[in-house]
């Protein structure tokens, strides 16, 4: 029988633990320094971090390392050579062979076989045509077919088509070869890594007001103005990835590489991005690697007639909620696919970077389903996470940021993963940003439950504060889940049917449209003063669009009706959405000149629960707060860390915000050393009902 471990075998077993992490992980001590609670989990990060290490310099060992390896759209798919012939490759492991066939050979299947490598990988060298014109020419279609093991003849599109569109009434979609004789070049530069970030969600499709599929080149010539006017310095693309299905917001990929055709070209998408550059606007791409849509006679699904392939075989490979495969991230034909993949979108149509949509998913086993994620550590390691997806994000994370420097990744993660958005050489995951996912929730649950005397001030500045130390969060009032058919936007949650008749400035505010316009402004700058360190905003939000987000579909007869942004409603100047769109724009432009979200988290020196105030200081700026909706103060004292003059740079009771002009803005507001909510000085305001103020103190210089 072996002798107990006693308690101080145990401790010494630990330490000696702790300290060979520390080795292992370069700056591991830093990580532990800001948060002593993770070091019972250093043995996690070191083997993540191991992993990590282990596939990058193998990819090095066998591969070139990672630059090589990130460039696998340079010889898979289909290519012309210099000579006039092409080239193509393919990896298809449970294939028992594989042709290429379309309008150039007359669609026989079987006249140009690829010739078997190692590995699972099939390549085929078409000479040229003797008089050398171009074998394959541009737009024409083509097809890779796979005989499977069980003898079937399977039409598939290739992983990585560039291009591929459906025409006419067809279900599936067409490969078309795309090779144009002018490709479109690049006038502008990117832009500088911004101090600040503020984000216009965007989907290009429904950006129109008609009811139809909007275009690449109508964003271009409409959106992008408005997006630059309004103050927002990024746009973040969702629907770009080719989706057949357009109802799934482009979260059901079938083609990875392609740009979804149903906008326009790819060069028209290039030209998106140039413009967006030339304006200094910084453009993200909405990037799916968390699963892939089941498609497979025009997606991933199935492509080498096995279940396998790119996804896990097996209920491993299919996620129950979503209907869809998920990748094999073990894989290295999967890892080559899927860093391959974002970097083609860095350096082909110069995006800046990328929203990873559906982290949670990846982090998981269990996919985040039917887990409510309390915050105790015990969730976040462990069997229940899935290291291999973690490895890939770390690696997607080491490539990013490898190629461009100033480039950015965004989490999106509803879990709270601890370390997700720290440095890869601490441990953690190498984003620079998860989304602030709670925020939201905590508005919609606010207005949805409570009366407007009922909101617990500390609730939502718990809310607003609760994020990981120096682990950047980009906070938003709501995004397209929130404007999606089933649920509300903060606008219609506040007005409901009333904005379909009562938005006219020729006549009288209504309690319910005086309630909802006041409260949207309120709402969505104290999230943008005090909820991250940058914000979001989906696009038509910012001016109240009314009514929700549904795409065509069986279930609404086919109608585009309320898949489009009616930004022309903010241009009648006889409508109250323009002073929603007004405040909007000088929230951002005033956030530009003063930088609150790059500056320290705020000091917020005021709760108060029976007054609805909410005070609080950030970059050298008072914000205050009254959420009361009848209570009005006179000399309200409120506190501040500095004497001097303050004066009002931004009023939601202003009347070019529809407000109702209770304060003057000529007015001086002295601050005197009297230590009031623990600030050293004071200052008294006159703050009116349902009212957000932003005062600066003059005397500091600019």
């Amino acid at each position: 029988m072996a002798a107990p471990v006693t308690p101080a075998a145990r401790a010494e077993d630990s330490e000696a633990a702790l300290n060979a992490a520390l080795a292992d992980v370069p700056e591991l001590a830093r990580l532990l320094e800001v948060d002593p609670y993770l070091k019972p989990y250093a043995v996690d990060f070191q083997r993540r971090y191991k992993q990590f290490s282990q596939i990058l310099n193998s990819i090095g060992e066998n591969e070139g390392g990672i630059d090589k390896f990130s460039r696998g759209y340079e010889s898979f798919g289909v290519h012309r050579c210099a000579d006039g012939g092409l080239y193509c490759k393919e990896w298809a492991p449970g294939a028992e062979g594989v042709f290429l066939t379309g309008d150039f050979n007359g669609w026989n299947p079987f006249s140009y076989p690829y010739k078997k490598l190692d590995y699972g990988k099939w390549e085929l060298y078409i000479p040229p045509k003797q008089n050398k014109s171009v074998l394959v020419p541009h737009g024409s279609k083509l097809k890779v077919v796979i005989t499977s093991k069980s003898g079937e003849t399977l039409y598939r599109i290739s992983p990585w088509a560039k291009y591929v569109v459906r025409e006419g009434a067809n279900v599936n979609y067409d490969w078309l070869h795309w090779d144009p004789e002018h490709s479109y070049e690049f006038k502008h530069s990117r832009p500088k890594k911004a101090r600040s970030l503020r984000i216009y969600e965007s989907h290009v499709g429904i950006s129109s007001h008609e009811g139809k599929v909007a275009s690449y080149k109508h964003f271009t010539c409409n959106v992008l103005p408005r997006i630059k006017d309004l103050g927002y310095n990024c746009i973040q693309l969702m629907a770009i990835m080719e989706h057949a299905y357009y109802a799934s917001f482009g979260y059901q990929i079938t083609s990875f590489f392609a740009a979804s055709s149903r906008y326009g070209t790819p060069e028209e998408l290039k030209e998106l991005v140039d413009t967006a550059h030339s304006m200094g606007i910084i453009v993200l791409l909405d990037v799916v690697h968390s699963h892939a849509s089941k498609n497979s006679a025009d997606g991933l699904n199935m492509f080498d007639g096995t279940d396998s392939c790119y996804f896990h075989s097996g209920p491993r490979g299919t996620h129950d909620l979503w209907d869809s495969r998920l990748f094999a991230y073990s894989s290295w034909e999967v890892l080559r696919f899927l860093l391959s993949n974002i970097r083609w979108w860095l350096e082909e149509y110069r995006f800046d970077g990328f929203r990873f949509d559906g982290v949670t998913s990846m982090l998981y086993h269990h996919h985040g389903m039917g887990q409510g994620f309390s915050g105790d550590y015990s969730e976040y390691f462990g069997l229940q996470v899935d290291e291999d997806a973690l490895t890939y994000l770390m690696l997607a994370n080491h490539l990013v940021h490898t190629l461009c420097p100033d480039s950015i990744t965004i989490a999106e993660d509803v879990s709270g993963m601890p370390a997700l958005c720290a440095p890869i050489s601490q441990g953690g995951g190498g984003f620079d940003y998860r989304l602030a996912m709670a925020i939201p929730d905590k508005w919609i649950q606010l207005l949805k439950e409570f009366k407007d005397e009922d909101w617990n001030m500390g609730d939502i500045v718990y809310t607003l504060t609760n994020r990981r130390y120096l682990e950047k969060c980009i906070a938003y009032a709501e995004s397209h889940d929130q404007a999606l058919v089933g649920d509300k936007t903060v606008a219609f949650w506040l007005m409901d049917a009333e904005m379909y008749t009562n938005m006219s400035v020729l006549t009288p505010f209504t309690p319910v449209i005086d309630r909802g316009i006041q409260l949207h402004k309120m709402i969505r700058l104290i999230t943008h003063g005090l909820g991250g360190e940058g914000y979001l905003n989906f696009m038509g939000n910012e001016f109240g669009h009314p009514e929700w987000l549904d795409f065509p579909r069986k279930g609404n007869n086919e109608s585009y009706h309320y898949a489009r942004r009616q930004f022309h409603l903010t241009d009648d100047g006889l409508l109250r959405y323009k002073f929603l769109n007004n405040f909007d724009r000088d929230m951002n432009r005033l956030e530009e000149r003063c930088g609150w979200l790059s500056a320290p988290q705020a000091y917020v020196s005021e709760k108060h629960e029976s007054n609805k105030i909410i005070a609080f200081e950030r970059a050298g700026l008072l914000f205050i707060f009254n959420f009361h909706p009848s209570k009005s103060y006179t000399d309200y004292r409120v506190g501040t860390a500095l004497p001097g003059k303050f004066k009002i740079v931004l009023d939601s009771d202003a009347a070019e915000y529809g407000g109702h002009q209770r304060l003057d803005h000529s007015t001086d507001f002295f601050s005197e050393a009297f230590e009031h909510n623990g600030r050293p000085c004071s200052l008294l305001v006159y703050l009116p009902s349902r009212v957000a103020l932003i005062l600066q103190n003059v005397d500091l210089p600019n």
